[in-house]
């Protein structure tokens, strides 16, 4: 059975001392929470991740990056490379997010090397892919789908890919409060899933774990949760307050009992 994943992503908010109040305060509200069958990941920006990482000791809160680059070490100004954030705490990084492509540069060769980087450092990929609202509309949701997944992937064999995450965000849902209708969601997990199976073989197929993530909140998290080839969610804002990501982590640990 494929583990719940509900993750973080705190994008370039909270200040260090922001950062750690709002994680001792989910890891207060999530302390007593039977969570056996959910990871729990925290992804603040680089500047507060030493000090989250103290905040989560005894805690089974995990701590991720929201990128990286994929040299070690050089001169490289402004990046952080995987050995850096592995020593920060981290066990996982967000790989491809449709901001990191959108404004930033990203591409599917970078995504590739970063994710190669992060395996070489015992950090989980959680691996971005998804269409924008033209692309959608043009009905070409898995044609990306298909360039991100095959050219993000490429030369990963199936041990690699077992080490990672794969979230699934419809870029026109991301932060507009629209959301796909669960339905639409479990339609592309599943296509997502499917093409994995292409790409290495059913059983490993069945073992990654697919996040969906466009504005998920706790009135929608049920609903996603129910379908089958959702694993969990890539949360945005509603990561940003106690109340709101507690309830969403309660809510998937419900569905999943």
């Amino acid at each position: 059975m494929r583990k719940t994943i509900i993750a973080g992503n705190w994008k370039m908010y909270k200040t260090i001392k922001e950062a750690i109040e709002l994680s001792n305060g989910l890891k207060r509200e999530l302390f007593k929470l039977d969570k056996q069958g959910i990871d729990v990941v925290l992804c603040p920006p680089f500047t507060a991740l030493s000090e989250v990482a103290e905040v989560l000791v005894e805690s089974d809160i995990l701590l991720g990056a929201q990128d990286l680059y994929w040299q070690d070490e050089g001169a490289f100004t402004g990046e952080v490379s995987a050995k850096m954030l592995q020593e920060a705490g981290c066990t996982f990084a967000i790989i491809g997010h449709s901001e990191r492509r959108q404004f930033f540069g990203e591409t599917n060769a970078t995504v590739n090397k970063k994710i190669k980087a992060a395996l070489a450092n015992a950090l989980t990929p959680i691996l971005c892919v998804g269409e924008t609202l033209k692309e959608r509309e043009a009905k070409e949701t898995f044609d990306v789908l298909e360039d991100h997944l095959h050219n993000g992937l490429d030369g990963l064999n199936k041990e690699d890919v077992l080490r990672m995450v794969v979230a699934y965000e419809p870029v026109w849902a991301i932060g507009t409060g629209k959301t796909a209708t669960p339905e639409q969601a479990q339609e592309v997990h599943g296509y997502i899933r499917d093409l994995l199976r292409k790409l290495y073989d059913k059983e490993t197929a069945l073992q990654i774990r697919i996040q969906y993530g466009g504005s998920v909140k706790p009135e929608n998290i049920s609903a996603l949760m129910q379908q089958p080839d959702i694993d969990g969610a890539l949360v945005g804002g509603a990561s940003l307050q106690v109340v709101s990501f507690t309830d969403i982590v309660k809510k998937a640990a419900e569905v999943i009992k």
